[in-house]
């Protein structure tokens, strides 16, 4: 367990803060207070776990910068996250880590937050088996599906977010023709669906996640749980609406080549990619402002077209990839009309602004009057 700036966040194996025998004196408190919110990660929907390990990349804030403090004003959490229980298993060891789930489900934690990763999958579809799960029932010995999970804990947390495009919309998983009938938590839940705090369940979807998209989310959140923020704002599609209220292309440096029409035709070229199947224009994401990792990288700032991630509709809407987007047709045309006149007039500016004033050269008297 890390215990720093006043914030204390459970690892695997541990019970308390490290304190070394050797330095402890008589009056060295062995104890901390319970933790303030606890933070319950399922990663068992249908996914593959990128948005987990896309968060480890965070750096505006960092995993590190939660879980040590390092925040100004930043509650004290426990993190129960797959990802770093890396040696115990859901039962026994030194670290029970299902049992932080049973507790929320007895009411026993709080308060809360449930992060989802993965869709749903609708587990009405058959009369036997199940579609997924996340450990076992102790009352059965029978596996828990996640959509059990769900109907068990989100009445009892404080918020509810749902992390990458599978647990937002649905994702690859929920594509036409899918056997699974998989959906997004919002398709589960109800769209008007709230916590018992009063908020709404919060998407941050992403094929995967932009990291600092959702360490910023999460941050939030811890802000808001605990008075120091207002209600998260959210769009209609329930994203955080300062991270996804502008496209792609509104924040693409590739931007000012769609409006001169100068369209590549090959990878590889600085030009505007739209014709190559980029969904830029349409998709509300701000990754080409943001970067990836620290500010570098991110779809089109690397030369790969945008396939609509971030959106409800992806990825049958976005079909087929690496072609000419369906419904582009008119408007990549007006904007040729369009984009070929302005680039003349702009190169006769150019043109003029192009020379130094006249006046600029030796003579006996001022010529600039």
């Amino acid at each position: 367990m890390l215990h720093a700036a006043g914030l204390v966040c459970y690892l695997p194996h541990t019970y308390g803060p490290y304190v070394d025998p050797l330095q402890m004196g008589p009056s060295m408190p062995t104890e901390t207070s319970e933790p303030l919110i606890h933070v319950l990660w399922i990663n068992a929907g249908l996914s593959c776990d990128g948005d987990s390990v896309a968060l480890t990349a965070a750096t505006q804030p960092s995993v590190e910068e939660i879980a040590l403090g390092a925040l100004p004003g930043l509650p004290r959490i426990a993190m129960h996250w797959p990802l770093i229980d890396f040696e115990c298993g859901p039962t026994g060891g030194a670290d029970d880590f299902l049992e932080w789930f049973w507790k929320a489900d007895r009411g026993e934690l709080e308060p809360f937050v449930l992060v989802v990763e993965g869709s749903i999958p609708n587990e009405l579809l058959h009369d036997g088996g199940y579609w997924c799960g996340f450990g076992n029932n102790p009352a059965t010995g029978q596996p828990m599906t996640t959509s059990e999970w769900l109907d068990r804990l989100t009445p009892k947390a404080t918020a509810v977010v749902a992390v990458g495009t599978c647990a937002t919309y649905g994702g690859i998983h929920a594509m036409a023709g899918n056997p699974t009938g998989a959906m997004g938590v919002p398709d589960y839940l109800g769209w008007e669906w709230t916590s018992k705090a009063g908020i709404p369940i919060v998407c941050v979807p992403g094929c995967p996640i932009q990291p600092d998209n959702l360490s910023e989310t999460l941050t939030y959140l811890l802000y808001q749980a605990t008075d120091q923020a207002p209600m998260i704002p959210l769009d209609d599609k329930l994203r955080p609406t300062w991270l996804f209220g502008t496209t792609v292309h509104e924040g693409c440096d590739r931007a000012g080549y769609y409006e001169q029409a100068d369209f590549a035709t090959a990878y590889g070229t600085p030009e505007c990619i739209v014709k190559l199947g980029c969904w830029g224009p349409v998709v509300k994401c701000n990754v080409p402002k943001r970067g990836w990792i620290n500010g570098v990288g991110g779809c089109p700032n690397v030369g790969g077209i945008c396939i609509g991630c971030t959106m409800p509709g992806f990825p049958d809407k976005f079909m087929p990839f690496m072609d000419e987007p369906p419904g582009g047709h008119l408007s990549t045309t007006a904007i040729g009309w369009y984009g070929k006149t302005i680039k003349r007039l702009r190169a006769i500016t150019t043109h003029t602004l192009d020379q130094e004033p006249k006046w600029r050269r030796p003579a006996k008297e001022l010529l600039s009057r």
